[in-house]
């Protein structure tokens, strides 16, 4: 097994553009949306972007288990009303069955927001809710949970959050988590150093185990540690440093998962790749 290292990269005129993408920064494993992310719905995908997309994969030899699409920011499967939760289950389906289509086997997301509206508790529910009913109508799709910074009325921001509502999941066999590095440290997850990273990653494992570790965002944080503010930075230049980057890629856990890069400079992410390839042990 070997490190999958990428970026969001950009599926502009369409989704078989993003594996290019990908190749040129030197990546083995990549992100992508396979819709506009700022818009409720999008055009269905053309065939024939379905099937470059699935040449390209074989071209430039990517597998689907490095592939880490992310779902629109508008979507909130916790929401407490009805209409708007109904709409953001429409979405969040959407997102799935456009990766059956494209034969990808994880869709990342954020789990949700109480807005003042509703107990953490019946937030938490409501999402496993969500999540159990797409999964139902979907299959070969597993459903990873992104960890938040914490901002505003997000939840998933602590790590029993995100335990409570796998814990409601009815087919633990298709639900993950992704943790972000900048989420975690501005959320209070110490990663400055190592003894930080031990005890950060050991409390993921007892709380929610590291089966369900499917993906790692890997990226700096310009707001403060326990902060609650969500805001990336290129690697070693934020508050975080270096430390946990060098931590992940000398840990085996890490392997054969996607470990994908939403750092503020697309211009250097070829770099940022090669960097953390040279710290492989």
């Amino acid at each position: 097994m070997t490190y999958y290292i990428g970026a969001h990269v950009s599926a502009a005129g369409g989704v078989q553009n993003s594996v290019k993408n990908a190749h040129e920064i030197g990546a083995n494993a990549f992100a992508l949306f396979t819709k506009n992310n700022r818009r409720w719905e999008g055009p269905p995908l053309k065939q024939g972007d379905i099937d470059n997309y699935k040449r390209f994969l074989e071209v430039y030899k990517y597998s689907p288990k490095h592939i880490l699409p992310h779902a629109s920011y508008l979507i909130n499967p916790g929401h407490h009303d009805p209409e708007q939760l109904e709409k953001s289950r429409r979405a969040l389906l959407d997102e799935f069955q456009r990766c059956e289509q494209l034969g990808i086997e994880l869709i990342n997301f954020h789990p949700g927001s109480h807005l003042n509206k509703m107990s953490e508790k019946e937030c938490l529910a409501t999402i496993a809710e969500s999540i159990n009913i797409i999964l139902d109508q979907t299959t070969g799709v597993t459903a990873v949970i992104e960890n938040t910074a914490g901002q505003g009325t997000n939840l998933g921001f602590d790590f029993e959050h995100i335990a409570q509502i796998i814990d409601d999941i009815e087919d633990k066999s298709r639900v993950g988590v992704c943790i972000d590095t900048c989420h975690a440290f501005a959320a209070g997850y110490e990663l400055r150093t190592e003894e930080g990273c031990d005890e950060t990653f050991t409390q993921f494992d007892k709380i929610i185990g590291f089966d369900y570790l499917k993906a790692l965002h890997l990226n700096d944080s310009k707001g403060a540690f326990a902060s609650r503010v969500d805001r990336h930075h290129s690697l070693g230049q934020g508050e975080i440093g270096e430390t946990p980057f060098r931590y992940i890629m000398q840990d085996d856990r890490f392997r054969n998962m996607p470990l994908i890069l939403e750092t503020i400079e697309p211009a250097i992410w070829k770099e940022e790749i090669a960097w953390l390839r040279s710290l492989e042990k």
